[in-house]
C-alpha cells in the first residue's frame, strides 16, 4: 500500500464527511465585487488586504486598509455624528435596534451565507449569531429606554435634598471584535452602546469584516445615521493602538495576552473597558445525570464553532459511576459528526479558521499522545475535506505538563477526565486561571445550582453547555479572573457604556449651620436626625 492509500484509507475511517445539496451556492455567488464595493465604500483605507475563505483556501475579497492617522479620522467623524445621535430621546434609538430585529430575521440568509464563507463554520452554528443579535436587538430595544432615564433617590437630608442619577454616553466607543463569531461580538456588542447614545468605531478582524460591514449596511437601513459607526480594517498591532488612544471607552474580545495589553492603554488614559477573553471552561457529570442528555450536550458544548468560542468545553469531569457509559454514547456521537462546509443546514462542523489554529490542535493532540495521553476518537487533520479541517476529539489520560491540560486549544478537543469525590471534581475545575464558563449535568437542579455556586466563572449552565446563560440576555455574561473584566447582556452590558452624573439640588436650609444654630447645636440636631433615620430603616 502507497503512503497515499494509506493516508485515504486512515481519513475514510474518521467522520463522514456532509456533501452539499445540488444548487447550493458558492463564494463567488455570494461575495460579488458589486456586494464588496457597497460594503466598503464608507471605510476608509489607503492601503488593501485580503480575505480568504478558511474551508476552501480561496480568496474573498480585497479590502482597503486603514492607516493609525486614518483612524484619528474616523474618530473625528464619528464624534461629529455623535452629537446629534445622542441628542434623540432613548425611545428612537431603542427604535432603531427594533427594526434592526426584524431586518435581521427577514434577511438572515444573506448574512448565514457571509459568516460561513469567513469563518468556514456550519450553518447552524452560524445560525446561533443570528439568534443571539437577535436577542440582544430586542432586549435593549425594549429595556434600555427605562434603563436610561433619570432616577430620583433619597437625598442626604429627605424632602430638603432633591437627588437625580443622569446616565450620559461615554461618546465613542472603540470596539475590537474578533474573527470567531463576526456577527455576534460585532454588531451584537455595538447595539447597547447605541442605544445608550454613542458612536462606534469597530475595528473587525480583516478575516471577517464583511460580515461586521453587512450588519452595518443593515443597521443603517434600521435608522441609524452612517456616520455612527465608523469601520477601520488592518492588523491588530497596527490599527489596535491607534483606536485605544481615541476611545473613550474600549469594548475588545479576543486573547488574554492582547486584552492585557489593551486595558494598559486603556488605564493610561483613564478609560474604562470591557474584556471577554480567553475560557479554559469545564463540565461536570455527576453520578446521577443523564447520560444521554449530557453526551448531547458535551458534543454541543465542545464542537460548536469547531471549538472556536470562548464558552466552549475544553475539560470534562465525569464520576467514575458513570464515566463508561458516558463515554461510550459521546465518543459514538462524536464519531458520526459530518464535516462540510457548504452554504446549507446538515453538517454538524465546518473548519477551522487559519493555520496557525489547525497548528494549535495538531500540536496539542500529538504532544499529549506522545506523553501518555489516549485518544478516544478523532485526532487527525482532515486535508479531504478542506485545507484546515480537524476531526472533533476527545482525549483520555491528559495530565500535567501537557500543553493541552492548561492551555486554551479553541479547536475540538476535549480532555475527559474520572472523579469519585464531587469536592475533588470542583476543586480539579477551579484549578485554572481562567473563569469563563462551566456546565453542570444531574438530574437534581437544586443539587446542580448549589454546585454551580463554587465554581469560579462567571456564567454556569446546568444541564446545557452554555447556550443557557448566553442566551439569557437578561443577565450579566463575563469572565472571572484570566477571563476577562466587566460584563455584556442585563443592565450592565448597557450601562457599562455611560457615565453616571448625580444633580443634587438642596432646598429651603443648607448642610450647614444655619437658623442661629451654634456648630454644636448643629451637630447635636444632625446626629438625632441619624438616629431617626437608622429607627425607621430609610437608607
Amino acid at each position: 500500500m502507497t503512503d497515499t492509500q494509506a493516508t485515504h484509507s486512515s481519513l475514510a475511517a474518521g467522520n463522514p464527511v456532509f456533501h452539499a445539496p445540488a444548487g447550493t451556492r458558492t463564494a463567488a455567488d455570494v461575495v460579488t465585487p458589486e456586494l464588496v464595493r457597497r460594503l466598503t465604500r464608507d471605510v476608509v483605507g489607503s492601503g488593501a488586504t485580503a480575505s480568504r475563505a478558511p474551508a476552501t483556501g480561496e480568496k474573498l475579497a480585497d479590502l482597503p486598509e486603514t492607516t493609525p492617522a486614518e483612524v484619528t479620522a474616523a474618530f473625528e467623524r464619528a464624534r461629529a455624528a455623535q452629537r446629534a445621535w445622542a441628542a434623540l430621546p432613548a425611545r428612537r434609538r431603542a427604535a432603531v435596534l427594533l427594526r434592526f430585529h426584524d431586518l435581521l430575521l427577514d434577511r438572515q440568509a444573506e448574512v448565514l451565507d457571509l459568516v460561513q464563507l469567513e469563518t468556514g463554520k456550519a450553518r447552524l452554528h452560524a445560525y446561533e449569531e443570528v439568534m443571539a443579535v437577535a436577542l440582544a436587538a430586542r432586549h435593549y430595544g425594549r429595556t434600555a429606554p427605562s434603563r436610561l432615564r433619570p432616577r430620583h433617590h433619597t437625598g442626604a437630608l429627605p424632602l430638603l435634598t432633591k437627588v437625580t442619577e443622569l446616565r450620559r454616553p461615554r461618546g465613542v466607543v472603540g470596539q475590537i471584535a474578533p474573527w470567531n463569531y463576526p456577527l455576534e461580538l460585532s454588531v451584537g456588542d455595538a447595539l447597547p452602546a447605541f442605544a445608550a447614545g454613542n458612536a462606534v468605531v469597530m475595528k473587525p478582524d480583516t478575516q471577517t469584516a464583511l460580515t461586521a460591514l453587512w450588519a452595518r449596511e443593515l443597521l443603517i437601513e434600521a435608522g441609524l445615521p452612517p456616520g455612527v459607526w465608523q469601520v477601520v480594517i488592518g492588523d491588530g498591532p497596527v490599527v489596535g493602538p491607534a483606536l485605544v488612544r481615541h476611545a473613550d471607552y474600549v469594548s475588545f474580545t479576543g486573547s488574554t495576552r492582547t486584552g492585557r495589553e489593551v486595558a494598559q492603554g486603556a488605564a493610561a488614559r483613564l478609560v474604562g473597558c470591557s474584556l471577554e477573553l480567553g475560557g479554559k471552561n469545564a463540565m461536570l457529570v455527576l453520578d446521577d445525570a443523564d447520560v444521554d442528555k449530557a453526551a448531547a450536550g458535551a458534543v454541543r458544548g465542545c464542537f460548536s464553532s469547531a471549538g472556536q468560542l470562548c464558552v466552549s468545553i475544553e475539560r470534562l469531569y465525569v464520576h467514575a459511576s458513570v464515566a463508561d457509559a458516558f463515554l461510550e454514547r459521546f465518543a459514538a456521537r462524536t464519531r458520526a459528526m459530518r464535516l462540510g462546509s457548504a452554504l446549507a443546514y446538515g453538517a454538524d462542523m465546518g473548519s477551522l479558521v487559519s493555520e496557525r489554529q489547525l497548528e494549535t490542535v495538531r500540536r496539542h493532540v500529538e504532544e499529549a499522545v506522545a506523553k501518555g495521553a489516549t485518544v478516544v476518537t478523532g485526532g487527525r487533520p482532515r486535508p479531504d475535506v478542506g485545507p484546515l479541517f480537524h476531526e472533533p476529539t476527545i482525549l483520555e489520560g491528559v495530565e500535567p505538563p501537557m500543553a493541552v491540560c492548561a492551555e486554551e486549544t479553541f479547536g475540538p478537543v476535549v480532555s475527559v477526565h474520572r472523579f469519585t469525590d464531587e469536592d475533588e471534581a470542583v476543586a480539579r475545575a477551579n484549578a485554572t486561571a481562567y473563569g469563563l464558563n462551566a456546565s453542570v449535568w444531574t438530574r437534581d437542579g437544586r443539587r446542580g445550582r448549589a454546585l454551580a455556586a463554587r465554581l469560579n466563572t462567571g456564567t454556569v449552565n446546568v444541564n446545557e453547555a452554555y447556550g443557557a446563560a448566553y442566551g439569557s440576555v437578561k443577565a450579566p455574561m463575563g469572565g472571572m479572573g484570566d477571563s476577562g473584566l466587566g460584563r455584556r447582556h442585563g443592565s450592565e452590558g448597557l450601562l457599562k457604556f455611560t457615565e453616571a452624573q448625580t444633580v443634587a439640588q438642596q432646598r429651603l436650609l443648607p448642610l450647614a449651620p444655619s437658623l442661629g444654630m451654634d456648630d454644636e447645636a448643629y451637630a447635636a440636631l444632625m446626629t438625632r436626625g441619624l438616629r431617626l433615620l437608622r429607627s425607621i430603616r430609610l437608607s
